[in-house]
């Protein structure tokens, strides 16, 4: 930029935030919404969950193995993904999210059995996802059970904590609250960086100042990230007050990098702030607007993975689900706060909202028309 553009810029961008000041309710609702929200979302918000991805890890070959194999096949609650040997390769794929639970058979097990002294059986649920962790679990020993009740059924019941032992990996205290805060900080996103800057553009074209900047000699893309920058700012603004208030009242803090979260939350306040800019060149009034823009965000609320497990919903709606931003974004949350994932192992996720963040501002730069 040369000087005459930068100044330009700063301008403008003085003159938004300034209009963000002089409204007597914006300031506070940028402040007191995500506080809100972030205290009373995750004590009211519960989900139901079905389709537990299964990996059996059969070390013991027997015909109980096989028996509690096929009652897991047989369940409508279940999907097996992955028969091995290999715990290794069962952890592998329960890291990468692929499955939810592992439930481990060891050596010898059905001949232990007949000596009254078994070895127990493992299972492992991953409970980055609270719910579908903790009932994944509870449905897997209760068809283990069935199975083991079959063979010995003339000999009484079986004490479970004799046969299975059981961990909560990523989240060991189940904590469902733990699961809902990084998608509550994604809809305080959408809600803040996504409908401020489309009201903001809108409202200058139904007031009419919009058409005063028309006949000026300012670009498109000055006026366009001067439209942008404020609201990235104070999404970052929001995110930090969501992550203290997430970590003071609920004690859930990232296991990684906070430079990650940060890294991610700009790619995705790019992309959305982006996409609202992209509907509002396209909408007359607020009115308009508003419909469209409550629209898209039913469906990124829904089908993104944030309130419903992606798993769950049908074939066609998961492939839906990769081309919605907020999908990888909620995935990155997760990941690092639970899991302590780097961005080395996020970068598809990174690359995916990189690309919508180009994509979305290019289009609103260039469906952006001057009127003279």
């Amino acid at each position: 930029m040369n000087y005459i553009t930068m100044r330009t810029f700063i301008v403008l961008f003085q003159k938004e935030f300034l209009q963000i000041k002089r409204n007597s309710f914006l300031p506070k609702l940028i402040v007191a919404f995500p506080i809100l929200v972030m205290l009373l979302m995750p004590l009211i918000m519960t989900m139901d969950v079905k389709n537990v991805n299964i990996s059996i890890v059969d070390m013991d070959r027997s015909s109980v193995s096989r028996r509690i194999m096929s009652h897991i096949e047989a369940s409508d609650y279940f999907t097996l993904k992955q028969e091995t040997t290999e715990y290794y390769f069962a952890m592998e794929s329960l890291t990468k999210g692929d499955v939810d639970v592992i439930i481990m058979i060891p050596n010898d097990f059905e001949q232990d059995m007949m000596m009254s002294v078994p070895k127990r059986i493992s299972i492992v649920a991953n409970a980055v996802n609270a719910t579908k962790g903790g009932i994944g679990m509870q449905y897997a020993i209760q068809s283990i059970m069935y199975s083991l009740k079959e063979l010995r059924g003339e000999r009484g019941p079986i004490n479970v904590s004799d046969i299975i032992t059981v961990e909560n990996r990523y989240n060991p205290t189940l904590n469902y609250r733990h699961y809902m805060i990084p998608a509550l900080m994604i809809i305080l996103f959408i809600l803040i960086c996504g409908f401020l800057p489309a009201l903001s553009i809108v409202g200058e074209k139904e007031n009419g100042t919009i058409e005063q900047i028309n006949v000026t000699p300012v670009s498109r893309f000055v006026f366009t990230l001067s439209k942008l920058v404020p609201y990235w700012i104070i999404g970052l603004f929001v995110l930090t007050i969501a992550m203290l208030v997430a970590r003071l009242v609920y004690g859930l803090a990232p296991l990684d990098s906070i430079g990650a979260i940060y890294f991610g939350a700009v790619l995705f306040i790019l992309t959305i702030s982006g996409f609202s800019l992209t509907i509002a060149n396209f909408s007359e009034t607020m009115q308009q607007t508003m419909f469209v823009m409550f629209f898209f965000i039913m469906v990124f609320m829904l089908l993104s993975g944030l309130l419903t497990p992606i798993d769950s919903m049908p074939e066609w709606a998961q492939r839906f689900t990769l081309i919605l931003p907020p999908r990888y974004f909620v995935e990155i949350l997760r990941s690092i706060y639970l899991k302590g994932a780097t961005i080395a192992e996020l970068w598809v996720n990174f690359a995916a909202l990189g690309l919508f963040a180009v994509i979305f501002n290019s289009l609103a730069a260039i469906t952006y028309r001057k009127r003279v």
